[in-house]
């Protein structure tokens, strides 16, 4: 049976938090949707470092279709949801039927994974992260810790159904452990 997978986010995702799990989905006959608060071509960006700086920088990336509004989104149609990072979350995080959907999978322990500043989606619904564990690039931590959720020195943690991770350079093992949650059933049952 074929899964069903929903990325949530918006312009100013960091390009590789949404493209490296949307295409590893595609490779594993995953149905991915990709989900925005108005269904349109996003403008991905690109987060580095450079010596001189302190902070990352940010580059424009490439743009990328959404599928859908997430008003059209019904939560009980999809097995898993992935919250990319970048600047994203900050903006969507205020939509109330983001929040909706990112509460859906927590009161509903479906697999899912948050990377980046994603985690800042979850802290909008603070009741169902309360003591849960999350790593999450290190300048998250405030919000985290204040949302009630514990802040792990991690680049990547799970607990339970959440996948989290620090930054793109853990995708590789974010998505291992985001498929190990999406298709845990199937692999008990075999």
């Amino acid at each position: 049976m074929s899964k069903n997978v929903l990325i949530l986010t918006g312009d100013a995702v960091e390009a590789l938090e949404v493209f490296y799990p949307y295409y590893r989905c595609l490779e594993e006959n995953i149905n991915c949707t990709i989900a925005s608060p108005v269904k349109k071509k996003l403008q991905t960006v690109i987060h580095d470092f450079l010596p001189e700086m302190e902070t990352y920088t940010e580059k424009w990336g490439y743009l990328l279709e959404s599928h859908a509004s997430v008003d059209e989104i019904n939560p009980a149609d999809f097995d898993g949801l992935i919250i990319p990072g970048g600047r994203a979350p900050e903006y969507i995080r205020l939509n109330t039927k983001v929040q909706e959907i990112a509460a859906h999978f927590l009161k509903e322990n479906k697999p899912l994974g948050v990377i980046c500043h994603g985690q800042l989606v979850l802290t909008t619904v603070r009741e169902y992260i309360k003591g849960r564990e999350l790593t999450a690039y290190s300048a998250c931590r405030p919000e985290i810790e204040a949302a009630g959720a514990t802040y792990v020195e991690k680049m990547l943690h799970v607990d339970r159904n959440i996948v989290s991770g620090h930054a793109w350079p853990d995708l590789p093992g974010f998505m291992k452990e985001f498929f190990k949650l999406l298709f845990a059933k199937e692999t008990a049952n075999v």
